[in-house]
């Protein structure tokens, strides 16, 4: 027997839930990288590790890569 095939309605909805819960990091860094100015080509880079590394990629762009943006005064 397939039981692969049998999955019900709560185990649907945790896997989706879990799979968006994966996912949100990568995509709340990536806005915030293009949203945002850096030095040289810190910003391709930013976005290739975030791309490739996925979820770790963005966890440690939230923790390390906002400090390299460049801060611009707004008067």
């Amino acid at each position: 027997m397939n039981y692969f095939l049998a999955i019900g309605t709560w185990q649907l909805i945790l896997i989706l839930a879990v799979l968006f819960l994966g996912i949100l990091p990568t995509i709340i860094a990536l806005v915030d990288i293009l949203k945002s100015e850096f030095k040289g080509n810190n910003k391709i880079v930013w976005v290739l590790v975030v791309l490739f590394f996925n979820f770790f990629g963005a966890i440690l762009y939230l923790l390390i890569g906002r400090e390299q943006k460049i801060k611009i005064e707004k008067s």
